[in-house]
């Protein structure tokens, strides 16, 4: 196999994205199922089963947060180095990401291990709850490496423009944790019912199955798993920093972004009237806007790994119109699914919430997410394109900017002094959607973001100083 792998970047046609795009579409659709499946069989077992798991999943994306980072970074050093036909590159940042999630992964799973209690404990638990959640927080936290290690065998495919390995990955990871959830949780098909043992373990071996399941066709594949993959040190102390620069702002975005989320909810919950009710509603409708943007988030993907490839071969022009592209299709096609689901919003709340008072606060919070919807798909492509470019400082800047200088004010000044209602904190989350939209494409039009990307130049393939040697090799 030649070591200086074709440039890649066929695929911005609209045939090519819609190849890239439906299958990542599928695996959101079957990652949320899986998460659903577990509240709703723990909302069987007992409320404090249900309770401990939206805690400890709510521990668990922090602790996946470097996972997700190094994923980002990874696409984007990936993507680019085989747009620019650097196979030995590729390869070597992908042993990199991998090497490095997984040793993070146990690190964190030990140190984790040793300290459950203290944890839950500076957490608040309420004790009927302290006994599942230790429990739950043990079993995830065993799992943690096998979650690592899915996440960013995930990104690598993703890179590699091979879309329906992962996907094939999500199907079995979704149906083993339903099968042994229901059985081993609910004990339907004449297994045990261990109840909420039954569930942790189930999420466990699927976890695993889904790592090992990934792991084993990137080996298959040959292309970007190999010895040769896992670089010496020299061009590891070379190469890294670039890896550095795109997963630090990812990862504090992503911290910023949920501290943000756990500030409105206690905006919400200290609301002057109704703050029960509007609580429960913003619970309920977030549940609905997660589902709603399963699309946007396959868009973000494609455009992360579609712009990385063109960047990396030296086609700026093009990796500019394929983001253009994908804005349009995504904030079109969006847009009019917001439009057909509109007049069903009453419904929706009242099969998510039969109390009258939740119900009207979650058609409030639906129909200003529905209006929202174009701002909000622009965004998440763009920052998409942003990732693909290794400019994920824009997106921490631009996002972090519009959570906690325009969100968070607006929604307690809103909901607390004018309006004294839900609406208002609605209205300030619908506010920042167009503020950082209108900022990305502002930075997308006026800003060399692909100067963060290992993009050619004068007809050389920018690399990583005292590293290009090595990519030849």
């Amino acid at each position: 196999m030649s070591q200086h792998a074709r440039p890649q970047g066929d695929d911005a046609s609209y045939r090519g994205i819609w190849r890239l795009t439906w299958p990542q579409m599928l695996m959101m659709l079957f990652h949320f199922l899986i998460g659903f499946t577990d509240v709703w069989v723990a909302g069987r077992i007992q409320p404090e089963v249900q309770a401990a798991i939206g805690l400890v999943s709510q521990c668990l994306f922090f602790l996946l947060v470097v996972a997700v980072a190094g994923a980002n970074a990874g696409v984007a050093a990936i993507s680019q180095a085989l747009g620019a036909g650097l196979l030995p590159r590729a390869r070597r940042y992908a042993g990199m990401v991998l090497a490095g999630g997984c040793t993070v992964g146990v690190g964190i799973m030990l140190l984790g291990l040793g300290t459950i209690e203290p944890f839950l404990r500076l957490l608040q638990v309420p004790e009927p709850v302290m006994p599942v959640a230790s429990y739950f927080w043990k079993v995830y936290l065993l799992g943690l490496p096998a979650n690592y290690l899915f996440t960013i065998t995930g990104a690598v495919f993703r890179a590699r423009k091979r879309m329906i390995a992962p996907l094939l990955s999500m199907v079995a990871v979704c149906v083993v944790n339903a099968g042994g959830t229901l059985g081993f949780g609910l004990g339907l098909w004449g297994l045990p019912a261990y109840g909420y043992a039954g569930v942790a373990w189930a999420t466990f071996v699927a976890i695993v199955v889904g790592a090992l399941l990934n792991l084993g066709m990137l080996a298959r594949d040959h292309e970007l798993l190999q010895r040769a993959s896992f670089p010496p040190l020299r061009w590891m102390r070379r190469g890294a920093p670039y890896l550095f620069r795109v997963a630090a702002p990812a990862a504090g975005l992503q911290i910023m972004w949920n501290l943000g989320y756990l500030v409105l909810f206690s905006i919400t919950a200290s609301l002057p009237v109704d703050s029960v009710a509007a609580l429960a509603g913003m619970t309920a409708g977030m549940r609905v806007e997660s589902f709603i943007f399963l699309p946007a988030l396959a868009f973000n993907m494609t455009a992360s790994v579609l712009v990385g490839h063109l960047l990396g071969a030296g086609r700026k022009p093009e990796a500019v119109r394929v983001s253009l592209r994908l804005l349009g299709i995504g904030c079109a096609s969006m847009s009019v699914f917001a439009v057909l689901l509109w007049p069903w919003t009453a419904d929706i709340a009242a099969w998510l919430a039969p109390e009258p008072a939740v119900a009207v606060q979650v058609v409030s919070y639906l129909r200003y997410n529905l209006v929202s919807i174009p701002f909000t798909v622009a965004s998440m492509t763009l920052g998409g394109v942003m990732t693909g470019a290794g400019a994920t400082l824009y997106s921490f800047l631009v996002y972090g900017s519009a959570t906690w200088f325009v969100r968070l004010p607006l929604a307690w000044g809103m909901g607390h002094v004018v309006w004294r209602d839900a609406a208002g904190i609605f209205l300030a989350m619908f506010v920042s959607q167009v503020f950082q939209s209108l900022v990305m494409l502002w930075l997308f039009h006026t800003h060399d973001w692909s100067r963060f990307s290992m993009i050619r130049r004068n007809g050389r393939k920018a690399a990583p100083q005292g590293a290009a040697s090595h990519d030849r090799q």
